[in-house]
């Protein structure tokens, strides 16, 4: 008997690994996707954002949406669901290339960018107003988004969830400020008192 033909029995076997490999990547992938905007999931975004912090011009960026309750309460909440899932694929093209962006939950999002050639207060700006644009499908629906970011150099030694406490900062300073653009953190240490607001707002400014 030939090696090819003693080989021949245990394709079918190869195929049908292959294609359980593939359906399984195919589900483990899916799970890390958030259903409604198909943004990295919190832990998924997580893994992919510290890897991009070993570059030192890494950039964080925190986003909210302004007024989604009220959002919701006037135009429904299929409306508020269009509007999350606009405002997440404009995140995602404007932290491209070599970005990533994820949904942290409710109406807040976070990304990480390279600022490569230090041009990321620029694109933030043209961001913020790419963000508050119209939802293409639905011209009554639009709101501002809050961005707040900051700049890894920085803060050396600061791991991704300090990184995100100071965006956050930040982004709670642009929303009392009126949404007049998105907003560095300051240097210094953390307020510390950021993080222990946002369950009675979420949603609500």
């Amino acid at each position: 008997m030939s090696t090819l033909a003693a080989l021949l029995p245990a394709v079918p076997a190869v195929i049908g690994w292959a294609v359980h490999a593939r359906w399984l990547y195919g589900r483990l992938t899916t799970a890390r996707r958030d259903p409604l905007t198909g943004l990295w999931t919190r832990d998924a975004f997580t893994r992919r954002a510290r890897r991009l912090l070993r570059d030192p011009r890494a950039v964080v960026v925190l986003a909210d949406v302004d007024h989604f309750k009220q959002i919701n309460d006037t135009h429904g909440h299929a409306a508020g669901d269009v509007l999350l899932a606009t405002v997440a694929a404009r995140l995602a093209h404007g932290t491209t290339p070599g970005g990533v962006v994820g949904r942290l939950g409710g109406d807040e999002f976070a990304a990480v960018v390279v600022d490569r050639d230090g041009t990321a207060p620029d694109r933030l700006h043209t961001l913020a107003r790419v963000l508050a644009r119209p939802v293409d499908s639905a011209p009554d629906v639009h709101t501002t988004v809050s961005l707040g970011w900051v700049r890894a150099a920085d803060h050396p030694g600061e791991d991704l969830s300090a990184l995100l406490r100071r965006a956050d900062e930040a982004m709670y300073a642009a929303k009392r400020s009126g949404r007049s653009g998105p907003r560095r953190a300051r240097l210094g240490r953390l307020l510390g008192s950021v993080a222990g607001r946002r369950p009675g707002r979420r949603g609500a400014a």
